[in-house]
């Protein structure tokens, strides 16, 4: 099967899991993403180390391109996707301001948020990096399989892996497009009445299922993992995290102009609203590059 009937299958997929109808509903898929987050992070942390010290290891080289360009630009495209990893805390920060008290069920959740995040995110990289060096590929699971088709790691171990990241990509995913299904319904259903009546379940059912078409379509053309996850970062979570708080707390609050609180809150923004436009170059570069080398509907 081709690549893109994968992407396919993962939409229709998706497509079912887009009907659950708000953000309290999923607060079952969330526990489920944290195992499923944990369980595979855990995995490519062992596989990554089983694969360093096996006999047929790739030679580790850890230098750095001599491209100077690719240097700066592969800079900015990493922090745009680092911010994409640590903005995942706005999702508990957004369920937290649903109900009092607000700012201690925010900080909590943030707090296990980054701790997760911490956890995860650097277990991997650096085992998938002492592994594999520079050719550690965007998902460091591509590399636990060799040119002639043989595994670094258990065909079951490997198999396993990927369908723990498959799941949480299924749960990221629908927590993702609930404020979107939100828009929509507000737009389109009937508040006054229930969820679960025809008038609502009818427009969701549509435009749930509309946007996840076409989301799959687009994922099946360009298979750019990488670069569109930095892209996400740069155009959203730079921003939306770091630049937007800032000014929105010298515009609510209205500190002295000669205290230090503004000027920092001040640089901050315009510090972050420069890495995001400078990360959204890179990220745009990136894809641009990367459709060189790929056609649409690539079987990558």
């Amino acid at each position: 099967m081709k690549f893109y009937g994968f992407v396919a299958i993962f939409g229709v997929f998706m497509m079912v899991l887009a009907q659950i109808p708000s953000f309290h509903s999923l607060r079952h898929v969330n526990l489920i993403s944290l195992m499923l987050c944990l369980a595979y992070s855990a995995c490519a942390t062992a596989g990554s180390i089983h694969a360093g010290h096996s006999a047929g290891a790739p030679p580790r080289d850890y230098s750095l391109s001599s491209d100077s360009q690719d240097h700066i630009f592969g800079i900015f495209s990493g922090i745009a996707i680092i911010a994409t990893t640590y903005g995942n805390g706005i999702i508990p920060e957004i369920q937290a301001t649903a109900a009092p008290p607000v700012t201690g069920k925010m900080f909590k959740g943030l707090c296990l948020s980054y701790v997760i995040v911490i956890m995860t995110f650097f277990s991997v990289a650096i085992s998938g990096y002492w592994a594999f060096g520079n050719q550690a590929e965007g998902s460091i699971l591509t590399n636990f399989i060799l040119k002639n088709s043989s595994t670094l790691v258990p065909k079951w171990f490997l198999m396993m892996t990927n369908l723990f990241v498959l799941l949480q990509l299924a749960a990221v995913g629908v927590v993702y497009l609930q404020p979107t299904n939100e828009i929509l319904e507000g737009l389109f259903a009937d508040p006054t009445k229930d969820q679960y009546s025809a008038r609502n379940i009818v427009p969701r059912l549509i435009f749930r299922s509309l946007s996840i078409a076409i989301a799959t379509l687009i994922a099946a053309m360009l298979p750019f993992f990488g670069a569109f996850n930095a892209a996400i970062g740069a155009f959203g979570f730079l921003p939306l995290d770091f630049a937007v708080p800032s000014v929105m707390y010298n515009i609510t609050f209205k500190p002295s102009k000669r205290g230090l609180l503004f000027w920092l809150n001040t640089t901050i923004a315009i510090v972050f609203s420069i890495l995001a436009v400078l990360g959204s170059i890179s990220a745009v570069r990136q894809i641009v590059l990367d459709a060189k080398t790929y056609k649409l509907f690539a079987n990558v």
